[in-house]
């Protein structure tokens, strides 16, 4: 039973330690300002549609991809059917 009390005791210190950690971190974290200076920026000089372009080809890119996977794994499953 002492083997077994130690380990939990052990395991609560490393969890206060880490809740310790955490909260100071978030406390610097509230300090911060909650503006998004990129975007901003990006917005300004206009250059946020290349951003949101590129995003958008990206996903249909991945989309199209996801849909010529599927018809093929369709073929292959009607195909190896009995």
């Amino acid at each position: 039973m002492k083997i077994k009390n130690s380990f939990f005791n052990k395991l609560i210190a490393k969890g206060v330690l880490l809740l310790i950690l955490l909260l100071s971190f978030t406390s610097s974290l509230m300090a911060e300002s909650f503006t998004i200076e990129m975007a901003d920026k990006l917005r300004a000089d206009g250059r946020i549609y290349a951003v949101l372009a590129v995003m958008l080809i990206i996903f249909t890119g991945i989309i199209a991809f996801l849909v010529y996977i599927d018809r093929r794994i369709s073929k292959l499953e009607r195909k190896n059917k009995p």
